[in-house]
C-alpha cells in the first residue's frame, strides 16, 4: 500500500507543480505588462526595466499563495481522472485500496499543501511583498495608498488624535504628516502639520518644519487660536512604523500575527476593524481549503471515461477552482459591506465546498 501511496503522491505533486508553473507564468506576464507603464518615470534613481522585472518576480509568492488551492484541485483532478481512464485506479482498488484508504492518501497530500500554503502566505509572501514595495519606494520616491495616504487613530488620556501620513520615503521617513487633536467633548483642540517626520525612539515621532494651530476655549463663548511654528517637534505616540506601513499595504499581503496586532490597535482606538478581521480569518481558513480540494478531486477516480473524455472533467476542475476563488472574494466584499461575522464570512466558501466534496464522495464513491 505504501507503493501505491507514493505513486499517487508523486503523480499529484508533478501535476500540481506543472499547473502552478503555468498559472504563475501567466500572472508574471500580466504583471510585467502592467509594470511597463511605470518604466522611465522619474524618481530618486529612476524606474527601469530591471526594476520592473525584480518587482514582478518578488510578487510571485503572493500569487502562489492565492493559486495553490486552485492548482491543487486542478492537478489532483487531472491525476485521478487519468488513473481512472487508464484503469490504473481500478487495479489499485482490486489490490486492496478502498475508498477510505484513498481518502486518507489524498488527505495526507492535502496536509502537505496546507503547510506549504500557510508557510508561503505567512512568511515568504509578506517578506517579498515588502521588498517589492521597497523597490518602488526607492526608485519612484514614495509609498502611498489612495489619494490621501494612511489614516490612523489614537487615544491619549481623554483626548483622541486622527493622524494622516501621506507617504513613506525610501529611508523609512514620513511625508506630509497631519495630526488632528480632539478634546473629551469631540471638539477640535489643535491641528498640526509637518512637511516630514521620522520614527524616533519607541514612544514618539520627530516632526520637521512644523506648523501647529491650537484652539483654546477658556470657558466663555470667545475662542482663541495660538499659532506655533518650529523646525523640530517631538510628538509622543504609540503608533509605530509597522502600523503606518500596515495601513499602506493591502491586508491580504500581511502576516497573520501582524494582522492580529493591527486589529488590536484599531479596537483599542475605537476604529472599525471589520475588513482586517475578515482578512485575518481568511488567513486562518484559506490554507485548509487545500484539504477540501483533494477530497473534491477523489470522486473523479471512480468515474468511467471514454477516449478523450478526460479533458472535459479537467475543464470542470478549472471552473470549480475559479468559482472558489471568485466566491472567496465575493464573500469578503459582501461581509465587509453587510457587517457579517468575520470568521463566518471567511469560512463560508470553504464550508460550501466541503459540503459539495462530501456529497460527491458519498454519492460517487460510497454508494457506487
Amino acid at each position: 500500500m505504501k507503493v501505491l501511496r507514493r505513486f499517487i503522491h508523486r503523480e499529484a505533486l508533478l501535476a500540481v507543480g506543472f499547473v502552478t508553473l503555468g498559472f504563475l507564468a501567466l500572472f508574471f506576464f500580466f504583471d510585467l505588462i502592467d509594470e511597463l507603464r511605470l518604466v522611465g518615470r522619474t524618481g530618486p534613481d529612476g524606474y527601469q526595466l530591471s526594476h520592473a522585472l525584480l518587482f514582478v518576480s518578488l510578487s510571485i509568492p503572493s500569487h502562489l499563495y492565492e493559486l495553490l488551492p486552485i492548482t491543487v484541485l486542478i492537478g489532483t483532478i487531472f491525476v485521478m481522472a487519468r488513473l481512472a481512464q487508464s484503469s490504473e485506479f481500478t487495479i489499485m482498488r482490486t489490490s486492496g485500496m478502498g475508498p477510505w484508504q484513498a481518502l486518507r492518501t489524498l488527505l495526507t497530500l492535502g496536509g502537505f499543501f496546507v503547510l506549504l500554503t500557510f508557510a508561503v502566505g505567512d512568511y515568504v509572501a509578506p517578506l517579498t511583498e515588502r521588498a517589492a514595495q521597497l523597490i518602488k519606494v526607492r526608485h519612484l520616491g514614495r509609498l502611498t495608498s489612495g489619494a490621501t495616504g494612511a489614516w490612523l487613530k489614537e487615544r491619549q488620556q481623554d483626548h483622541s488624535f486622527a493622524v494622516n501620513v501621506r507617504a513613506l520615503t525610501p529611508d523609512g521617513g514620513m511625508l506630509d504628516v497631519r495630526i488632528f487633536e480632539f478634546d473629551e467633548k469631540g471638539r477640535l483642540a489643535s491641528q498640526t502639520h509637518a512637511t516630514s517626520g521620522r520614527f524616533a525612539l519607541p514612544g514618539g515621532w520627530e516632526l520637521q518644519q512644523v506648523r501647529r494651530s491650537s484652539f483654546l476655549q477658556p470657558g466663555s463663548e470667545e475662542a482663541r487660536v495660538e499659532q506655533l511654528q518650529v523646525p523640530v517637534l517631538q510628538w509622543p505616540t504609540r503608533i509605530s512604523a509597522d502600523m503606518v506601513a500596515a495601513s499602506l499595504i493591502k491586508p491580504d499581503r500581511m502576516a497573520t500575527f501582524d494582522l492580529f496586532q493591527y486589529i488590536r490597535h484599531l479596537d483599542a482606538n475605537g476604529q472599525s476593524a471589520q475588513r482586517y478581521e475578515i482578512e485575518f480569518w481568511r488567513k486562518v481558513f484559506y490554507p485548509l481549503s487545500c484539504l477540501v480540494m483533494v477530497v473534491l478531486a477523489l470522486p473523479f477516480a471512480y468515474l468511467h471515461f471514454r477516449a478523450g473524455g478526460i479533458a472535459g472533467y479537467v475543464f470542470g476542475g478549472v471552473m470549480a477552482g475559479i468559482s472558489f476563488f471568485l466566491l472567496n472574494n465575493v464573500f469578503g466584499y459582501a461581509g465587509n459591506l453587510q457587517n457579517w461575522s468575520p470568521w463566518l464570512t471567511a469560512a463560508a466558501p470553504g464550508l460550501i465546498y466541503t459540503l459539495l466534496s462530501l456529497a460527491a464522495f458519498g454519492w460517487l464513491v460510497l454508494r457506487r
